[in-house]
């Protein structure tokens, strides 16, 4: 369709770790994963017409959060540049990895949603922009986009105000979360093995069996031509 995006990821530090004296092999282990693990968070902007739609797959363990914002800007051809303008709104559709709907929702211009997964897989994450003209390409788009998965989806600072934390707590509170969420992902990954693995045993004894009946054809058949030509050959008094 023509369309163009521009991605950046990056983990949303707003909360930094806490500072622990003593840590113990596993602790220390711990916080190893969490600085190396990749990041859950997302944004991007890309372009697209008003007809289009635009699907991400989020690929995550069930009981996830996952909360999505994004804006939406409109083409002005008189100052070639890209604004944001009311009546321009966006329909936002989520399926879980069975193709059922999660969300189907109309939101304004500029919008967040969330939910919770409840089977572990992909999720497809659809946008189109909720536009009448279904026979011609309409206006072109910029929509900004940004998807929190898990912890980061969380909102520290309504926390911290609503429970009424300390910085300590609050810190304590986030990396508790982020354990939670690695426990969920090395589940899941568990969960893909174990599939994977039974896939893989599947196929071998499929090709295993496929060998031993190609086998046992080529010798039926070689015993059956040995025995036609046998005959054949007494027929003729040639043995």
């Amino acid at each position: 369709d023509g369309g163009s995006a521009v991605l950046s990821s990056g983990i949303n530090a707003e909360y930094g770790a806490p500072t622990i004296a003593r840590m113990t092999q596993p602790s220390a282990l711990l916080l190893f994963l969490l600085a190396v693990l990749p990041s859950t968070v997302f944004s991007l902007y890309f372009h697209m017409w008003e007809t289009d739609v635009k699907c991400f797959v989020e690929e995550v363990p069930d009981e996830t959060m996952i909360s999505g914002k994004y804006k939406v800007e409109l083409y002005d051809d008189k100052t070639e540049q890209f604004a944001s303008k009311q009546g321009v709104g966006m329909h936002v559709e989520i399926k879980d990895p069975d193709k059922k709907q999660i969300l189907s929702k109309y939101y304004q211009n500029e919008g967040q949603f969330t939910f919770t997964t409840h089977s572990p897989g992909e999720h497809y994450i659809c946008l189109s922009p909720n536009s009448t003209r279904w026979f011609s390409g309409g206006n072109r788009l910029r929509v900004h986009l940004s998807i929190d998965v898990g912890e980061h989806a969380n909102d520290y600072k309504q926390i911290q105000a609503k429970e009424k934390l300390s910085e300590l707590q609050l810190r304590v509170r986030q990396l508790l979360e982020q354990v939670e969420q690695i426990t969920k992902e090395q589940n899941y990954q568990r969960t893909r093995e174990e599939r994977f693995r039974y896939t893989s045993e599947t196929t071998n004894t499929r090709v295993l069996w496929w060998a031993v009946a190609q086998t046992s054809i080529l010798l039926l058949v070689g015993a059956w031509q040995m025995r036609h030509l046998k005959g054949f050959f007494e027929a003729k008094k040639l043995v």
